[in-house]
């Protein structure tokens, strides 16, 4: 694969106190370009897109070994910046999570946090977030009106919005479309399509037939190891594994 490598993940292992939930997991997630991880529920997708932004070292209890290189540098090393390292990498979740503040302020909300106080580029931002998210044409008469009144399709769109304001360059999904309908989950997924003009996209989905829609790359998992990383043409229609072509025909999961 000649392409260039945004995230190296390197004999990665995960532990929840002494039950290990990824087991030397290694993958390269190319630059500009979309990865998926599919597995059964529990195989450890969740905890694996929360390595690549330390949103696990919250949680008690929790280890980590192994490497995880972004643009070269380890972000698992000590001294990192975890803030400085989660402006970089922005996250998108299972269920819109808008703040309860106005749709305007939600977006301009890292922003602030980062210190811009400039009162013309924050609305700029704002708008340019909300057109990458392709929610501005809904929601620009009603910027002030609070996030909470829009439809959860939009709360989702404009939860990227937000993500987007403050330029990352990585976007983790996971599992963004399983709280929302088939038609809004449509307009999520060509979002996600056109993001990665501009960003590395890593997107965790139970949805095989979402999987095969939006990624380049797709990574399966079962019971916290990788069983095969391929192109997602490929992991789709001519798998190495048997248990891959097993789990993406529907035999089990």
């Amino acid at each position: 694969m000649d392409l260039v490598s945004k995230i190296d993940v390197q004999e990665l292992n995960f532990f929840y106190g002494s039950k290990q939930a990824l087991k030397d997991i290694s993958i390269i997630c190319p630059e500009k370009r979309v990865t998926a991880i599919i597995g059964p529920s529990g195989c450890g997708k969740s905890t694996f897109i929360r390595t690549l932004n330390r949103m696990n070292d919250v949680v008690a209890g929790t280890r980590v070994e192994g490497k995880i290189l972004i643009d070269d540098q380890d972000i698992l090393a000590p001294g990192v910046n975890v803030v400085q390292l989660r402006r970089s990498v922005g996250m998108v979740f299972q269920k819109p999570n808008p703040f309860p503040k106005s749709i305007f302020d939600n977006v301009a909300y890292g922003l602030r946090i980062n210190g811009l106080r400039d009162r013309q580029r924050i609305p700029e931002i704002v708008e340019r977030s909300l057109r990458q998210a392709a929610l501005w044409e809904e929601v620009k008469d009603r910027l002030r009106d609070n996030a909470f009144s829009l439809s959860g399709g939009q709360q989702q769109r404009l939860c990227i919005a937000r993500a987007l304001a403050v330029k990352p360059e990585i976007i983790l999904f996971d599992e963004p479309c399983s709280a929302i309908d088939p038609i809004a989950t449509a307009k999520i997924e060509e979002l996600i399509f056109a993001l990665k003009e501009q960003y590395s996209v890593v997107i965790v989905t139970h949805n095989m037939q979402q999987a095969a829609r939006v990624s380049d790359f797709t990574a399966f998992l079962m019971m916290g190891e990788l069983v095969e990383f391929d192109r997602t043409d490929k992991i789709f229609t001519n798998p190495s594994n048997k248990l891959t072509e097993e789990y993406v025909t529907g035999r089990f999961g």
